[in-house]
């Protein structure tokens, strides 16, 4: 049975009863998953459980076989292109890769949502690019070229392109994929200060537990298919789920849950 409990709050984005396949293999069975406004849920699960598939379900690059992914309270799932492409200009997504183009400077990746989104002149197109990298703390890499960075820097570089159009919710989807401890951490601060400043909804796909709960307002564990869980992470590591204890245990340890309750 799987155990979905928030507080009282609005949600930008609400998947009810999701069910997709590929074939004979079954990815999402019956996904119930409440993501909170202006917070930050991370969905968190063993590999190949699915959790990309729900980031594209909800972006609208697969249609669930049934069920309904509701975003600010439209059906997704049977929007029209047109409504599709309106509901889209809420989103920012900052892929595992980063998926910078190396062949454009800094500020022209940053630029390009900008250009082929909005009519902003150049001048307000410059003054939006270089505040979102002061921002992420990459002031004066405008002429440089992603290969010429860090793959820390690189990070905030697609961060500040996701932000760009100051969408209202940003999809993460393993976003230390490749950094070191300290590079992790570093963007973990710099998440949560811009999550904190922006007060955007964050959607965050991650394998890095116990780490990525420090972010976390919300935690989805997807199992099986199923969430099993949406939870306040404090909730969610006291829970009494089996799979969830489980889960804890194995990517915690077994000790976890008692010095919790201590």
């Amino acid at each position: 049975m799987s155990e979905v409990k928030q507080q009282e709050t609005k949600n930008a984005v609400e998947m009810i009863d999701v069910w997709k396949s590929y074939g004979t293999q079954q990815v999402l069975k019956g996904v119930n998953l409440p993501i909170a406004e202006n917070k930050t849920t991370v969905i968190v699960g063993g590999s190949g459980q699915g959790k990309s598939q729900i980031i594209k379900h909800i972006l609208g690059l697969i249609r669930p076989e049934s069920g309904q992914v509701i975003v600010y309270g439209q059906d997704i799932s049977r929007a029209s292109r047109k409504e599709m492409k309106d509901i889209r200009r809420n989103f920012g997504v900052l892929f595992q890769s980063v998926a910078l183009f190396d062949s454009m400077t800094i500020y022209d990746n940053v630029a390009m949502p900008l250009r082929e989104r909005t009519k902003k002149s150049e001048k307000e197109i410059r003054d939006i690019v270089e505040e979102k990298l002061e921002m992420m703390d990459v002031k004066g890499t405008n002429d440089k070229y992603p290969p010429q960075l860090s793959g820390g820097m690189q990070k905030r570089v697609g961060l500040a392109r996701a932000l760009v159009l100051d969408p209202k919710i940003i999809f993460f989807d393993e976003p230390t994929t490749g950094l070191d401890v300290k590079k992790s951490n570093e963007i973990y601060r710099v998440f949560f200060k811009t999550q904190q400043l922006l007060n955007y909804t964050a959607v965050i796909v991650s394998h890095d537990v116990p780490k990525i709960f420090k972010l976390a307002d919300y935690v989805a564990l997807l199992n099986d298919g199923q969430v099993q869980g949406c939870l306040t992470p404090e909730e969610f590591q006291l829970s009494d789920n089996p799979v969830i204890k489980e889960f804890v245990e194995t990517t915690m340890g077994p000790l976890y849950s008692s010095e919790m309750e201590v």
